[in-house]
C-alpha cells in the first residue's frame, strides 16, 4: 500500500486551452455551414455554440 503524501506538493498548471479550433475542408458545404455559424456565434458572444460548432466539426464526416 502506497503511503499518503503528508506535505504540500506544489499545484498543476493546465494549459488554457489545450486543442486548436478545427479548420473546415475546403469544398465542404458542411463544413462551411458550420463554420459560418462559429463566426456569426463568436461574434454575438455566444461561446456555447462556438463550442458545438468545433465539436461538429471536429466529428464531421462527410466528405474526410
Amino acid at each position: 500500500m502506497t503511503e499518503p503524501t503528508r506535505y504540500s506538493t506544489a499545484p498543476v498548471e493546465l494549459p488554457l486551452q489545450p486543442d486548436l479550433e478545427p479548420t473546415p475542408v475546403e469544398g465542404c458545404a458542411g463544413c462551411a455551414e458550420l463554420a459560418a455559424v462559429r463566426d456569426c456565434a463568436r461574434a454575438g458572444g455566444d461561446s456555447v455554440t462556438v463550442a458545438e460548432c468545433n465539436a461538429r466539426l471536429r466529428r464531421h464526416p462527410e466528405g474526410h
